[in-house]
């Protein structure tokens, strides 16, 4: 008896030593854990950051929580949208269009917006959804310092 419990203890910890060793080399992903193999598979079919509805999406969200929240702010343009990165966490991960651009505000001052169009985050797991940053009015610094965590 004695014998059969030192030879589990010993396999159980040539496994820990051997998954630990692996663990430190490089992290593995198994095929069913990738974002396309979920329960609510994610394929990474997101619009572009120009794409009609996302700007829309971001200027009624910013234009609303300052009327509601803040003061009178607007947008009342935007310009130089670009992409700043796609999926940068990898396959494994709930897909992400990262984006920048800049918006003219009512005040009459350009500030760079950085947000994100997230696949399934949308209502009830649906659609996609846009995280967004406006530099300068993160009012509760939620992606501090200065838009930097709504970045990839």
């Amino acid at each position: 008896m004695r014998r059969a419990l030192l030879g589990t203890v010993l396999v159980s910890l040539g496994c820990l030593t051997a998954f630990a060793a692996d663990a430190g080399s490089r992290r593995y992903v198994h095929p069913a854990d990738r974002a396309e193999a979920r329960i609510i598979p994610m394929y990474g079919n997101l619009p572009g950051c120009e794409d009609p509805s996302v700007i829309s999406e971001l200027v009624s969200s910013f234009n609303s929580r300052e009327a509601r929240f803040w003061g009178p702010l607007q947008v009342a343009t935007y310009d130089r949208i670009r992409e700043t990165s796609f999926r940068p966490l990898g396959d494994d991960y709930i897909p992400r269009r990262f984006c920048t651009g800049r918006v003219l505000l009512s005040d009459g001052f350009f500030r760079r917006v950085d947000y994100s169009v997230r696949e399934n985050l949308g209502l009830f797991g649906w659609t996609w959804n846009v995280n967004w940053c406006v530099s300068g009015l993160d009012r509760h610094r939620s992606y501090a310092p200065d838009c930097q965590m709504a970045r990839p």
